[in-house]
Parts: C-alpha cells; sequence; structure tokens
C-alpha cells in the first residue's frame, strides 16, 4: 500500500476550535459586564473623592438655581465649583418650562470656569 501525500491542508478543525474559543470569550465578557461574576476590587488606602463625585446643579422652572440642597445665585455657584477638580463631571438638571436664557446662563458659567465633563439630564418619552 502507497502512501498519498497530502495536497492541502484540512481547516474545518480549526475553524471549529476558533469559534468554541470565541463563544467562551463573549460568554465570559458578558459575566464580567453584567456584575454576574462576583469579582473582589482591590483596595487603596484613601480613595480619590474628586473623581468619584458628580457636582448636580439644578434649575426650578422660575429660573432659582440649586446646588448641595440649597438655592443659590450665579455668584454663589461660581464660589461653590471655584475648588473643585476640573476634571469632575457636573449634570445639569434643568426643568423644561424654564425660559432658554436661565439655562443658558449656568451652562456658560460652568463651561467659563473650565469644567469638561457637562452632561444634561434629560428623560425618555413614552
Amino acid at each position: 500500500m502507497e502512501e498519498r501525500e497530502f495536497n492541502y491542508i484540512n481547516v474545518i478543525p480549526f475553524v471549529d476550535i476558533m469559534l468554541v474559543l470565541l463563544t467562551i470569550v463573549l460568554t465570559t465578557s458578558t459575566f464580567i459586564a453584567t456584575g454576574v461574576i462576583p469579582v473582589e476590587l482591590p483596595k487603596v488606602a484613601q480613595k480619590n473623592e474628586d473623581t468619584l463625585k458628580t457636582r448636580t446643579i439644578g434649575i426650578d422652572k422660575t429660573g432659582q438655581i440649586h446646588m448641595d440642597g440649597r438655592t443659590v445665585s450665579l455668584e454663589e455657584l461660581s464660589a461653590l465649583l471655584q475648588n473643585d477638580n476640573r476634571e469632575v463631571p457636573v449634570l445639569i438638571r434643568a426643568d423644561r418650562a424654564l425660559a432658554l436664557q436661565g439655562f443658558v446662563d449656568v451652562i456658560d458659567l460652568v463651561k467659563r470656569m473650565g469644567f469638561r465633563k457637562v452632561s444634561l439630564q434629560t428623560e425618555e418619552r413614552r
């Protein structure tokens, strides 16, 4: 009996193995992203409060500005934000019935102070 020489490589087993590996990676990454797999995070001696807190500014429909549970003016808002890290996210919650100028005044102040992560909280329409 003569042995025949191979003229090709059979890639089907290789493709099967790659598909199984892809399935394992996608399943594992999904569990990690959704928090199903319990992960103990490393501990640090001191946590950086500036990166963890978000500054929230509220503006009601009368144009009054609220921060930290009290009503403030634009000047007081400027003083409150003066010492904050400019990388801290700022969330603006403005009433939809608010006159546009009141919102523009607050967003202009926040942008002039150098905050780069500014967002407006909205609700999804149903």
